[in-house]
């Protein structure tokens, strides 16, 4: 398979645009990619977006994102409270928050939720990802759930056991509100994790899936 390397005009770190409808989204969907280009030292600056958030999910959502990120030499982390599950109906709000949010912020590269989840809240973000950003790289993560809407993606990253392990560690450590739901587990992720890296023949036997739509290579 045809590496790619995430660089930024000239070589340059990345400005990352990363996208969550719920609080542990952008960690269940791409944690294992951040935390690699982390380590590399590919990223200058993320802004991590959450659109919905209140009480004890919005309390972790910060937490999380603030211990993500601690290594990053610029961040900022942006919580919003849109109502859960009611992202279609409320997307006027929503859309003018993304506006707001292309006027602030210019990414090399865009991590968001994939156009064909059932999840309405994740479809409607995925929409208005590439509704308002149009000359971006944009990468689509995927999200388990009851849904059964996994699908055949496109693009993969590679990550190592450890990297596999600081995410799934994370997830346990930072989201107490979700560990009594029964999906919530360390073994599904890590599974998902293997099978990513089985269909893409990772060196390292784990890796995270994504779905790119359109790419130029430069």
């Amino acid at each position: 398979m045809l590496p790619l390397l995430a660089r930024g005009a000239g070589g340059a770190p990345v400005r990352l645009l990363a996208i969550g409808a719920h609080s542990d989204d952008i960690e269940i969907g791409c944690g294992g990619t951040i935390l690699k280009l982390i380590r590399q030292g590919s990223l200058a600056e993320v802004c991590w977006v959450v659109l919905t958030g209140e009480n004890k999910r919005a309390t972790e959502a910060r937490q999380s994102a603030e211990a993500f990120l601690g290594d990053v030499p610029s961040r900022r982390v942006i919580l919003k409270d849109f109502r859960d599950g009611f992202f279609p109906y409320d997307g006027a709000e929503i859309k003018l928050f993304f506006e707001s949010l292309k006027a602030d912020f210019s990414p090399d590269m865009i991590l968001t939720h994939q156009r064909s989840d059932l999840h309405q809240d994740h479809r409607v973000t995925s929409e208005l990802t590439w509704n308002t950003f149009r000359d971006h790289l944009i990468l689509e993560y995927e999200i388990p759930k009851y849904d059964g809407d996994m699908g055949a993606p496109n693009l993969f990253v590679p990550i190592d056991e450890s990297v596999c392990r600081e995410k799934i560690e994370h997830l346990m450590a930072h989201f107490g509100s979700q560990l009594p739901k029964r999906w919530f587990k360390d073994d599904l992720f890590s599974g998902l994790l293997r099978l990513r890296g089985m269909e893409c023949n990772s060196q390292t036997s784990y890796a995270e899936a994504f779905y790119c739509r359109k790419a130029v290579l430069a």
